[in-house]
């Protein structure tokens, strides 16, 4: 018998999977990639076709410096969401499919999609 943690981690994957199945990044509209971990959140734009990142965003980086300010998750959330917006707008990007890696599209996934909708992407 599986304990509890390792069959929402196999639900998970099992979400992620289907996701991916419809949604694909391309040139013209790439992939938005939202992963969270329990204290961090990160976002990609990926082209699948040529198979890179366009372009990144994460809670980590010291161009947000929000570690130290005693942020929330929900602030640091909204942040990285508009700082990916900031950036897809200059390398020239304005609309993407929305990949939310298995999750709900609730919470800390929703802050980064309404706040990168707020910086101008299209979903």
């Amino acid at each position: 018998m599986k304990d509890k943690s390792s069959m929402k981690l196999e639900q998970l994957a099992a979400r992620h999977r289907r996701v991916r199945k419809k949604v694909h990044g391309t040139a013209d509209r790439p992939r938005f990639a939202v992963s969270r971990s329990l204290k961090h959140v990160t976002a990609v734009l990926v082209d699948d076709e040529a198979g890179r990142t366009i372009v990144q965003a994460t809670s980590t980086s010291k161009s947000l410096k929000l570690d130290g300010d005693g942020s929330t998750k929900m602030k640091r959330s909204e942040a990285v969401g508009s700082e990916i917006a900031r950036l897809a707008r200059e390398a020239g990007i304005t609309k993407v499919a929305f990949d939310r890696g298995g999750r709900l599209y609730h919470g800390r996934v929703k802050a980064v999609a309404d706040a990168a909708r707020k910086g101008g992407l299209e979903f």
